[in-house]
């Protein structure tokens, strides 16, 4: 097993679909259905904002970020206007800038992380949040920010664990019956921090 930083060569296809089995219940009622989102994730994603836990040529793992006004997933109103149609694409649109986060300064930004079910367990989420930091502090930034949803309890401690410590959590209870949550509580984690 190996991590890369960027998302090696002919395995875009294999992040977008961890990514989009990671985060679909976010992301599908703003990207959905799973073919479409899949494609939008596959077509918009920029390789360098990723850092992939690969063995051989299978994907273990992703962990995306923000740095320099790109991210993980990009793609803007006219590409979701062109992927989904004008009426279905309006409709994500204010849906898509719910997810919205810009980074401030001295942060990068988290885009998501996400293991495949087979590898979880094994340190792979570790080793991308670790290699994430390195760049965060090659790059110039003290910390390193992320949100993570309340029904996701085992993201949190990993993120506990490897020096992040939540700084707010915001209540969101009329998400609950769209997009699965009610809570997203922000972390911080300082450069240098393990």
């Amino acid at each position: 097993m190996q991590i890369h930083r960027g998302v090696p060569p002919g395995t875009i296809p294999q992040v977008a679909d961890l990514y989009w089995s990671a985060f679909a219940r976010k992301l599908g009622p703003a990207l959905g259905p799973p073919h479409l989102g899949r494609r939008f994730i596959a077509e918009h994603l920029d390789p360098d904002r990723a850092v992939v836990a690969l063995d051989r040529d299978r994907v273990l793992g992703v962990a995306g970020y923000q740095l320099a006004g790109r991210a993980l997933v990009g793609g803007g109103a006219r590409d979701v206007l062109a992927t989904y149609g004008l009426a279905r694409g309006l409709v994500r649109l204010p849906l898509l800038l719910l997810l919205l986060r810009n980074a401030k300064k001295g942060e990068l930004v988290m885009d998501g992380i996400a293991v495949a079910p087979a590898a979880r367990g094994t340190g792979i989420g570790t080793l991308l949040l670790d290699e994430v930091a390195a760049i965060a502090a090659e790059s110039g930034h003290d910390r390193v920010r992320l949100d993570v949803i309340d029904v996701n309890p085992r993201a949190r401690a990993l993120y506990e664990r490897r020096g992040f410590a939540a700084t707010r959590t915001t209540r969101t209870p009329y998400l609950r019956w769209l997009m699965g949550f009610a809570a997203v509580t922000t972390m911080h984690r300082r450069v240098g921090a393990a």
